[in-house]
């Protein structure tokens, strides 16, 4: 139960810095500079995000799989953008057009791709014992 929370933090602490770098890095999509939130502001955005992505995304990835399998996989990134798009119209003082949220979305797919990696070598694999 310990090592759940401990990746759950980790993975909600990586989040909020995946929001921050793709806002640095790619900006919300609209002409004014309408970003308020300070560090609490995307340490909210990043815990709402990961609550959303593990609370909502299945359902909306059961409900998405005829586009998902007519499209190869592809609507995956839509659907990341959305859970993206979503979470920052849920955090305060961050916005992000939709089409920002997908790019958004794909760093943050990445991000959680090499974290999950990550633990998943440090893990050892029990021997089972005869």
């Amino acid at each position: 139960m310990k090592r759940q929370f401990a990746v759950f933090v980790l993975r909600w602490l990586l989040n909020s810095f995946g929001i921050w770098a793709a806002i640095k890095i790619f900006g919300t999509g609209y002409n004014k500079d309408l970003l308020t939130a300070s560090f609490t502001g995307f340490l909210i955005a990043g815990l709402i995000f990961s609550l959303v992505n593990s609370i909502v995304r299945p359902i909306v990835i059961i409900l998405s799989l005829p586009a998902i399998l007519v499209t190869l996989g592809l609507f995956t990134f839509v659907v990341n953008g959305f859970m993206v798009y979503v979470s920052l119209k849920l955090s305060p003082g961050i916005e992000m057009t939709f089409f920002h949220s997908i790019i958004t979305g794909i760093v943050l797919s990445l991000i959680n791709y090499i974290m999950s990696s990550l633990l998943e070598l440090q893990q050892e694999p029990r021997k089972k014992e005869a």
